[in-house]
Formats: structure tokens, sequence, C-alpha cells
């Protein structure tokens, strides 16, 4: 299907993010100014700009348009901003970081994902957008700290080493939860003495996978 994207874009905008408080100039720029349909599954391009999730293969989804805008409004990046996204999935969030922050770090466990993201992103012309491929839970540790951090699937914790990479007065967005309870995004603010975590929408993403072979090597190796 062949797509006029200003079009279909900005109806998106205009139905799905402007009409539900989603106000920030960046963030509704962005949101216009990203091919979504570039991200989706070819059988799903009818789908594009829906207000829904969809599937991307290997049981991810990429996020439904209004819960992308809405965390990243919610974390007030600026044009200085270095960003990391844990889970990037179909690169879609990663791409609309792109353009307000001055560089994006994104991590993917699935190496079929992150090739696919990495492809897609250099197609569009995007080029302040790190991948690699790994344990989202670790982190990137060798480019902290970072001024936000968004975590794209649910975690029943919040985990201690995106915490540890947060700059001080840094903002991270995370879903916690698991699929049996009802998840909540909680916007989390690092001060110099404490961290702040606020629940601030239900949501339904999919879980934070760990690296199983990280830690089947552990338990070979443990003491």
């Amino acid at each position: 299907m062949f797509y006029t994207e200003s079009k279909n874009a900005e109806e998106m905008v205009r139905e799905q993010i402007l009409s539900r408080d989603i106000l920030d100039p960046a963030v509704v720029s962005a949101m216009r100014s990203v091919p979504r349909h570039a991200f989706v599954n070819q059988k799903y391009a009818d789908l594009a700009y829906s207000d829904q999730p969809l599937p991307i293969g290997l049981g991810q989804t990429i996020s439904q348009p209004y819960v992308v805008a809405f965390m990243t409004q919610a974390l007030r990046i600026s044009p200085k901003s270095r960003v990391l996204e844990i889970g990037t999935g179909s690169g879609y969030q990663a791409a609309v970081l792109s353009k307000i922050a001055r560089e994006v770090y994104t991590v993917e466990l699935l190496e079929t994902l992150a090739k696919k993201a990495e492809t897609v992103l250099k197609n569009i012309g995007i080029r302040n957008v790190r991948i690699r491929q790994g344990d989202g839970r670790d982190g990137w540790p060798e480019f902290a700290p970072f001024s936000h951090i968004i975590v794209t699937a649910a975690s029943e914790d919040i985990p201690k080493e995106l915490e540890k990479q947060l700059a001080i007065g840094g903002r991270m967005i995370i879903p916690v939860g698991n699929r049996d309870r009802t998840q909540y995004l909680v916007l989390v603010q690092k001060e110099k003495d404490s961290i702040r975590k606020e629940k601030i929408l239900p949501v339904r993403f999919v879980p934070l996978v760990k690296d199983s072979s990280k830690h089947v090597s552990k338990k070979k190796g443990a003491a």
C-alpha cells in the first residue's frame, strides 16, 4: 500500500495526539516527521497510523502512537539531552527521540530486531542513534550518565543499574508490573540525595526479557 506520509502522520497527530493533551511542540513535531509505516511489518501496513500497538515479530510490538508521545513528553527532553532507550524493538521510539535529543543510545536484546531497526533508521536518514544488542537491564555503562532513560518493556522492578546510570537531575520513565496485574508507567526523578518515583499511567507492555544465556553462564561459574 502506498502512503502519502504527511497526510497519514498529520491525521494521526490530530486525532490521537493533540486531542489527548500531548501539546509539547517538539514532541508533536517529532510525531509528525517520523514515518511510522517504515517501522511496521508489511502485513500490517494498512494499520500503520492506527491507534494501537502492532506485532513486529518475535513476540514484540511497536507501541501505540499515543503511548510513544506520552512517554516522550513526560521525559521533558531538550536538544542537549543524551537519552538511553531500553528495548529498541522496531526503532520507532528511538526515531521519535532522535528528532528532539542530541544523542540516543538504544539497547535491544534480540539481535534480529536490533539489526532491522538499525537498517530502517539508516534508510530514513537518522544518524544520531546508536544501537547495541544486549541485556537492557544492564543499560549502556560506557556512555553513562544519561540525562534521560526510557524503558519500552515492562519490568517487575526498576533495575538498579539503570538508576545508577541516570544523571543527577535526570528523568526516567519505565512500565512496572507483570502480565498478570496492572502495569503502570513510573516516572523516576533522580536528585542528589534521593530518588522520587511516581505512577503516572496504567499501561500494558510486553515484558522486559532477561538475557537467559548470561544468567546460565553465571550459574555455571558460581562458586
